[in-house]
């Protein structure tokens, strides 16, 4: 259905509820299944309840399990814990990988995810159980026990007979790992060396000792850069012993990327956890109000500053005009090196090129532009207001300003990172809000100070 126009695809849609209407299970069942399952996906979310009841008699629980992979936790919840039966929703979740049975459940509530386990097959349960074991966002919570371990006393003709009866229900057998008696990683073989290889080879002989590994307990975000780094398309999961427990796909860590970013966006904005566009506006309000509210005490410091300065402005009542230029310049500065920094830390770029480095990079650059800003205004506001002392201030005003916003947006990310939490916490409207109280000082001491020359 996705190589197909638009006009053909709502033929092909109305045909298949025809299907469904005229009760055609067996003729509905041909025509779907030749689908890719996100088109099968897009397709069920059209469908009224009513017709979706009888998709459910036209497709075996195996086969739906591909639907729900591609349906959105809402709707899923929707689907497993509401409309279908419960042992049609057991036996679907029991051909789910344990990774994606594991991540839906932790977000059902406790008595709803138990409930399903205890119709789930015993073996998978355990899996999935195991897996919710792991603390949130580890490598342990997003790995799949679906994989393929051989040993190296094996011949390349029994692996292949092996792979025969486990491929089935592997998710991924591009990469089989090798393990000793007791279950330890010792080895790698990548599938086209083993098809490449003499039947008789054994696997030994074959192997890679140098396997690029990571523990359960480590950051998804880790799992997600070794992946990146070497190229894999899968990254074997292990314990403090070396015990092989189970893989993370490059699929896997796309949903981690996706997640991650998600979240630095939150952060950057003030709104970690209200991105999420299924949330009601209440609950909407509720994540995002706390940021706001102490983002306002913020800006009472800035009216303090402002009221202390205030014979200086009864003064000189011009000044006034030019504080949003000023806060608003060195606010966007100092998030522009809030984002370059944060950027740096996540891609590892940054502990490349030094800390030192960057900062110095950062200062020079706010300095550049400070002074291509503070040029502009020197030129520009005489031509205005016809007040060169003025135009002196706001730009020597700026021209600090700015060069002071880019290391405070540089710096304090790194201060989080050191003390090993978010850098991306450094929102964008903290920093901005820091910027603005500086850059105020900056400019009523200057213009305090040459007061008597306006």
């Amino acid at each position: 259905m996705g190589k197909l126009n638009n006009e053909k695809r709502e033929q092909y849609r109305n045909d298949l509820i025809g299907l469904l209407k005229d009760c055609k299970y067996a003729h509905f069942r041909r025509e779907f299944l030749q689908l890719h399952p996100i088109d099968q996906a897009e397709f069920y979310g059209t469908l009224e309840e009513s017709f979706r009841q009888k998709l459910y008699k036209a497709i075996h629980s195996n086969e739906m399990a591909a639907i729900f992979q591609a349906l959105d936790f809402e709707e899923q919840k929707h689907l497993a814990v509401i409309e279908l039966d419960q042992q049609y929703a057991a036996n679907m979740l029991n051909h789910l990988y344990a990774d994606d049975a594991a991540d839906f459940l932790s977000q059902l509530e406790a008595h709803e995810a138990e409930a399903i386990l205890r119709t789930m097959k015993a073996e998978e349960a355990n899996h999935v159980i195991d897996l919710m074991s792991y603390p949130p966002k580890t490598a342990g919570s997003i790995m799949t026990k679906e994989f393929v371990s051989i040993t190296s006393n094996q011949t390349v003709q029994q692996v292949i007979e092996q792979l025969r009866l486990e491929a089935p229900d592997a998710e991924t057998i591009y990469y089989l790992y090798v393990v000793n008696d007791v279950k330890q990683l010792v080895g790698v073989l990548s599938l086209r060396d083993l098809l490449t290889a003499s039947p008789n080879e054994v696997i030994e002989h074959l192997m890679s000792s140098r396997v690029i590994s990571i523990e359960s307990t480590s950051d998804q975000e880790e799992v997600a850069k070794l992946i990146k780094k070497y190229d894999l398309l899968a990254a074997p999961i292990i314990s403090p012993n070396r015990t092989l427990l189970g893989i993370v796909t490059v699929d896997d860590v796309m949903d981690v990327i996706e997640d991650e970013t998600t979240e630095d966006l939150g952060e950057f904005s003030a709104s970690r956890g209200a991105t999420d566009v299924n949330l009601s506006a209440f609950q909407a309000a509720k994540l995002r109000s706390p940021w706001i509210i102490m983002l306002m005490f913020f800006g009472l410091i800035t009216a303090g500053i402002i009221d202390q300065y205030e014979e200086t402005l009864e003064q000189i009542v011009l000044l006034a005009a030019f504080i949003p230029l000023l806060m608003d310049s060195a606010g966007n500065t100092g998030t522009q090196s809030l984002a370059v920094v944060v950027r740096g830390l996540a891609l590892g770029t940054i502990e490349k090129k030094g800390l030192l480095r960057t900062l110095r990079r950062e200062f020079s650059t706010g300095l550049m532009i400070g002074l291509l800003c503070a040029l502009v205004l020197v030129l520009i506001i005489p031509l205005i207001y016809g007040n060169v002392i003025l135009a002196i201030i706001v730009g020597v005003s700026v021209f600090c300003s700015l060069s002071i916003a880019t290391v405070i947006g540089a710096i304090v990310p790194l201060i989080i990172n050191k003390l090993k939490l978010d850098p991306a916490i450094a929102s964008g409207p903290f920093i901005t809000t820091i910027n603005d109280i500086l850059g105020l000082l900056i400019y009523f001491s200057i213009a305090t100070s040459l007061l008597q020359y306006l």
